[in-house]
């Protein structure tokens, strides 16, 4: 599929080439020679789709598509749900901790500010140093560790960000209830893309949440 895909970027390239050359020459017999190769540029791109329909069949079709949302998955969904639970659940402790220790609303989310943004950091290379893709076909390192990376600081940010508000426990009250939201969209990904059973995945996320949550409280109090 890729390589037909850019066989035909190449065909519809050469006419528009061709079209673009015939409107600024002024020679008939050049401009005449041009506007034929386009047509035929345009006969060999239906001539493509015809040997298409005839020649590829719908399972052959059915498996490219697969093959496609696979490495899509390998590529982007798998390192973003990683990145993305371990930005929401690892800084639930610094956070929440910080929180609790000092009531100070602004510090706690220059805790979380760093948190998130450390962990994002430190989660993209271990991604681009771990697999450079080849042997896993995981697709390229540095897509995984973009993606990775950048979902791994939207989830640390999501409840730090609440921590812009002044008041303790209006920024305290938002924050848990983004927390709810990310556990949740966490375990909807795994259902949607990697198979887990919808009820399995939350509970998994929202233990594992709760726990983190609770240690960073008691911490905090301590």
């Amino acid at each position: 599929e890729h390589v037909r895909r850019q066989a035909e970027d190449m065909e519809r390239q050469a006419y528009r080439f061709y079209v673009e050359a015939a409107k600024r020459t002024t020679d008939a017999s050049t401009r005449k020679l041009l506007d034929d190769l386009a047509l035929a540029e345009q006969g060999h791109e239906s001539s493509a789709h015809e040997l298409e329909q005839q020649h590829v069949p719908g399972a052959v079709k059915e498996e490219e598509a697969s093959a496609e949302q696979r490495q899509f998955i390998l590529t982007y969904v798998q390192p973003g749900l990683a990145g993305l639970m371990d930005g929401s659940v690892s800084t639930l402790a610094p956070i929440f901790a910080a929180a609790f220790a000092t009531h100070a609303t602004f510090q706690t989310f220059l805790v979380g500010l760093a948190a998130s943004i450390g962990a994002g950091i430190s989660m993209g290379f271990t991604e681009v140093a771990s697999d450079d893709g080849k042997l896993s076909g995981r697709g390229s390192p540095l897509k995984r560790g973009l993606t990775v990376g950048i979902m791994t600081t939207l989830g640390g940010l999501g409840h730090a960000l609440p921590y812009l508000i002044p008041y303790f426990w209006t920024a305290t009250i938002v924050a848990a209830v983004v927390v709810f939201f990310e556990l949740w969209a966490i375990a909807f990904i795994q259902n949607r893309y990697m198979q887990t059973p919808f009820w399995r995945a939350a509970f998994q996320v929202v233990l594992g949440g709760a726990l983190v949550f609770g240690a960073g409280v008691l911490i905090g109090n301590a």
